[in-house]
Order: structure tokens, then sequence, then C-alpha cells
């Protein structure tokens, strides 16, 4: 029953930046926690950024310093503004949604993000 349609993605120089967008439908939009992963081909997903609806904000250490996660509830989109891009960034980043009275996840399909060296 839930959404996520997701847009931003794209090819980027070293050093660029790039921010994605993530608009949700069909559920309450302050009922989850919002977060980003990544998935490079050969490699598991990876847990970028989390921002939960008590207003928490988490980042992998891969990430501190050079990506920001963003939520507008009004909007129901969350954003992930990444900078200083580095080609070991590039993969497929998902939107992910965490029901916090269901525990229900939910998946965007990805966009891909590619950082040409």
């Amino acid at each position: 029953q839930v959404q996520l349609v997701e847009s931003g993605g794209g090819l980027v120089q070293a050093g660029g930046s790039l921010r994605l967008s993530c608009a949700q439908s069909g559920s309450i939009f302050g009922l989850n926690d919002m977060g980003w992963y990544r998935q490079a081909p050969g490699k598991q997903r990876e847990w970028v950024a989390r921002f939960t609806s008590g207003g928490k904000i988490t980042y992998a250490d891969s990430v501190t310093g050079r990506f920001a996660i963003s939520r507008d509830n009004a909007k129901k989109t969350v954003y992930l503004q990444m900078n200083s891009l580095k080609p070991e960034d590039t993969a497929v980043y998902l939107c992910n949604a965490h029901n916090i009275l269901t525990n229900i996840d939910s998946w965007g399909r990805g966009t891909q993000v590619t950082v040409s060296s």
C-alpha cells in the first residue's frame, strides 16, 4: 500500500553533487522512518542514511560529512543531498520507508547514480 517514487539519479563527475528525491504515497508519511540504501554490482546492500519519524538523523561512516538526508512531511518526500561524490559512490540508490506501527518495510525501485572518474 506504500508507494515510493524516486528521482534525481544520473551521471555526475567526481567531486560533483546530486540530490535524490523520494516521494511517498499510500500511507501516513509521519509514521515512517525514512532511509536511503545503496547497492553496487557485486556488493551487498549498504545502509546510507536514516531520518526517523521522531527526527533522528544518522549516516553510514562512508558518507558522513558528504551526504545529508532531509524530509518534508508536508510534501511526503525525503531527500538525499550528495556532495563531493566519489566513483565508489556509484550504485543504485534505494528509498526505504519503515512503518513504526506495523514494522513493515517498503522500498522504491531505485535510481542509478554513476560517478565518473
